[in-house]
């Protein structure tokens, strides 16, 4: 348990220090200059205090809210270093991947009931981790074919049906910002991109084909001998015959005759020699895939069979056959385009990147939307844009390095426009980059804020202090049966098949842990280590090619339960007892997208099934529902024995005005005012006791919209 009067006496101690300078930084003065440069004379607006920067960048970097625990870190540091400090833990907190794979989700719309969508999230989230160079990323996302699953990167291919159409549109605005999917039809009203531009690219796709396995439904991409892409379009082919369409890169890279300075730097960081791209998948050999299986009985003759057997015969008629080699081919097609996109003379390349990072941590873009490259849509601040690009490229494109140079800028840590200004004069400065635009916390950040506000990470009550009783409907064995069980027994085993079973079994083996059983608030949740770790079965379609018919239905005969007696069942309703004592997992664990209706969703997660489709920002009633409604702010609301609160409101060491002085600093990271110390007394007080008067200022605070916001 935290020592309170030393937690209050380090928050007094900051709340006098908190408003120390902020040193400008090289991003900030050119900031400064552009704005000189356009006739700004404003100053910005001053930084916010320490706390407040404590809370923003936690929510921004790793996702959630600052613990009490973190709080009294991080005023224990001086306070000269400490937003230094606490920026440096935070790039290396494991929840910095955690956060900026949903960052990465959205831009790359990575859905989990997709094939090979979860392992696509859980290889996004390792890059994240591993701090894999952006486009290094990049070149394996667009360039490799394998088997969903065991590739995770086929996961982008495949998350277009690998149609070379929705390809062509979907790799240039999601890596290069440039929206050319509109000049499939015409050429572009707006921009300078035409018909046979988007042709051009789409022809890079143009070979690659999703493949399906009819017997055992693996899924993997490849490389077919003819392009699928013809020229002219079949609307303005006029009896023409249609040519296969060359491939063509119509985005200008700056001219190799000269080496710009961050080039020459990124070549410093790179002088070890460049890893190959992982185009084609590294899984088993032939000999691998064909090795090992369990003796089978033929269905028909009732001899026994051997894989191993059939494995050998096999081996002996096509031992020559590169099985990844002919069914995984090589796209040299699309390793060309992965290295024209993610080539440092590509400047779109780099700035869509940082423009779309630049939005998720100031609030607003250089350029909006943020995927809309073109002449007639001008960046706000062109030279800002480019020293950031540069940057990212000379840094050997780290997408952490880039987070770091933002949120340590004094851009970054400017406070909003002041309240009295009015709508206009706001804008003016936020476009500026004077003032901070207001952000609501992105969905999975407030739902991971409010089961830390809560303490729902984990167990706050003792075991047994609320045991509640609730009624459910089970199926059971009719009484009589043959070995059926009957009356509360057998409801309570039916009970643990329904929580226990098979069906949890496979989740776990398949990467997935299944959360608390709320209907708006859970998830399945995705074990990323355990979707890239584990030892998948030899891919099924070569494995099949071994083996016979009559060992294929072996197989099935014998994964099929025999010998079970047929039973009545009857329903029953019982009541049953349970611990009413809930720990909730992280929403950034959660597979994603969450189903329509779930908190997330309502709060602004997105389907991911369209380019350039952005979280709303909006309230609704439906989230008002389910803030002042749902379990989890109950449950977060409730006082538990284990919380570090509850020594406060119960026993001799009780101090109810240092209790909402906790309170406020835990949920809002701050401390109350002395008119919010009353008011929060008062309603404490009239509770039926204080712990349950104290849940109802928990939950008041919860659902203000100082919690929602950042600061």
């Amino acid at each position: 348990m935290l020592r309170f009067g030393t937690y209050v006496g380090l928050f007094v101690c900051s709340m006098v220090l908190s408003m120390q300078p902020v040193t400008a930084s090289e991003l900030d003065r050119v900031i400064q200059s552009e704005n000189t440069a356009a006739g700004v004379t404003r100053s910005p607006e001053p930084t916010v205090s320490d706390l407040a920067f404590l809370r923003r960048a936690s929510l921004d970097l790793i996702g959630r809210i600052p613990s009490g625990k973190e709080i009294v870190e991080f005023q224990a540091w001086p306070a000269a270093e400490r937003r230094q400090r606490l920026v440096d833990k935070l790039i290396d907190h494991p929840s910095f991947a955690d956060r900026w794979s949903s960052f990465f989700a959205d831009v790359l719309r990575i859905r989990s009931n997709v094939d090979g969508g979860q392992a696509m999230l859980a290889y996004v989230h390792k890059a994240i981790q591993d701090d894999m160079p952006y486009d290094e990323l990049a070149r394996r996302l667009i360039a490799t074919n394998g088997k969903a699953g065991r590739n995770p990167e086929v996961g982008f291919v495949l998350g277009d049906n690998a149609d070379p159409m929705a390809l062509a549109s979907a790799t240039s605005q999601v890596f290069l910002g440039i929206r050319i999917g509109c000049a499939q039809c015409h050429n572009h009203p707006f921009a300078i991109w035409t018909r046979e531009d988007f042709y051009g690219i789409a022809a890079y796709f143009g070979k690659v084909r999703r493949m399906e396995s009819r017997l055992t439904n693996v899924v993997y991409t490849t490389e077919a001998q003819q392009t699928s892409i013809l020229w002219p379009p079949e609307d303005e082919a006029d009896g023409v015959t249609r040519q296969p369409m060359q491939a063509k890169f119509p985005f200008e890279l700056t001219s190799s005759k000269t080496k710009p300075a961050f080039i020459a730097r990124l070549e410093k960081l790179r002088s070890k020699p460049k890893s190959p791209v992982a185009t084609e998948p590294g899984g088993p050999g032939l000999d691998d895939l064909l090795d090992g299986g369990k003796s089978k009985r033929n269905s028909v003759s009732g001899t026994a069979l051997s894989v191993i057997d059939v494995a050998r015969d096999a081996k002996k008629q096509i031992g020559k056959i590169d099985v990844e080699k002919d069914l995984y081919r090589h796209s040299d097609l699309r390793v060309e385009l992965a290295d024209l996109i993610t080539s440092p003379r590509n400047r779109y390349f780099s700035r869509a990147l940082v423009n779309r990072v630049w939005k998720q941590l100031i609030g607003r873009g250089f350029i909006e939307p943020v995927d809309d490259f073109r002449d007639s849509n001008r960046p706000t601040h062109p030279q800002t844009l480019d020293y950031l690009a540069d940057e990212f490229v000379a840094n050997g494109y780290s997408v952490r390095s880039l987070v770091k140079q933002i949120v340590s800028s004094q851009t970054y840590q400017l406070a909003h426009a002041p309240e009295e200004v009015d709508e206009a004069t706001r804008e003016e400065l936020e476009l500026a980059m004077l003032a901070a635009p207001v952000r609501r916390m992105i969905a999975e950040s407030l739902y991971d804020s409010i089961v830390t506000a809560g303490h729902l990470f984990d167990v706050k009550h003792r075991k047994g202090q609320n045991i509640k009783t609730r009624l459910i409907t089970v199926r059971v064995p009719k009484d009589g049966s043959e070995d059926s069980p009957s009356g509360a027994d057998a409801a309570t085993a039916q009970v643990a098949t329904i929580g226990d079973g098979k069906a949890s079994e496979m989740m776990a083996d398949q990467g997935m842990v299944q959360t608390n059983p709320y209907d708006l608030e859970s998830a399945i949740e995705l074990d990323f280590s355990k979707l890239l770790s584990q030892d998948e079965e030899t891919v099924e379609v070569e494995k099949m090619k071994a083996m016979s018919a009559e060992e294929i239905e072996a197989m099935r005969v014998k994964r099929t339960p025999a010998g079970s007696p047929r039973m009545e069942y009857v329903t029953k309703r019982i009541a049953q007892q349970y611990d009413d004592n809930p720990a909730f997992n992280s929403a950034f664990r959660m597979a994603s997208p969450a189903p329509a209706g779930h908190f997330l969703r309502l709060f602004g997660q997105p389907a991911r099934t369209e380019l350039g489709e952005q979280r709303p920002e909006g309230a609704s009633m439906r989230q008002a529902l389910l803030m002042l409604n749902g379990r989890m702010t109950h449950e977060a609301s409730r006082v538990g024995e284990l919380e570090p609160i509850y020594p406060l409101l119960v026993g001799p060491k009780a101090d109810l005005r240092q209790a909402i002085r906790y309170a406020y600093s835990e949920l809002l990271t701050r401390l109350p005012t002395e008119d919010e110390v009353r008011e929060g007394m008062a309603m404490v007080n009239a509770g039926e006791n204080q712990l349950a008067g104290m849940a109802d200022l928990r939950w008041v605070l919860l659902n203000c919209n100082e919690f929602r916001f950042i600061p």
